[in-house]
């Protein structure tokens, strides 16, 4: 989605690509991978990242390369402690295929305030 915005004095179009808005005050949602925390946090209206923040942790590894490195044995080890489900289809959402999800809040300091961290019980994939 493409949204007027006004950034350095001008009015702009952004475009958020893996990001979110993080505007001052706003609330979101920034969702860990299958098995991590996710967080509740609160926009600081950093005008560098035009008031934007990552809205996941990211990938290390493609989808395939992650198909063909872990089997569904190493799914159902590392999303244990997860209802999820846990069969050759989902291999691809393995949690060690993403970023850590704290490294990436911490370089993002600047960007949001981590109002919540939340432990994932449920993962849905569709």
């Amino acid at each position: 989605m493409c949204k007027k915005s006004s950034h350095f004095g001008e009015e702009i179009y952004v475009t958020r690509k893996g990001a979110v808005s993080a505007r001052c005050g706003e609330l979101g949602i920034i969702p860990g991978s299958m098995g991590a925390k996710s967080f509740i946090v609160r926009g600081l209206g950093n005008e560098e990242s035009f008031c934007s923040c990552s809205h996941g942790a990211g990938r290390v590894m493609s989808r395939t390369k992650a198909k063909k490195l872990f089997s569904v044995d190493d799914q159902i080890r590392a999303t244990a402690h997860v209802e999820c489900r846990k069969d050759a289809d989902v291999i691809d959402e393995i949690p060690m295929a993403y970023k850590d999800i704290d490294a990436v809040m911490a370089a993002q300091s600047d960007l949001v305030e981590i109002m919540y961290a939340l432990r994932q019980v449920v993962c849905v994939k569709g």
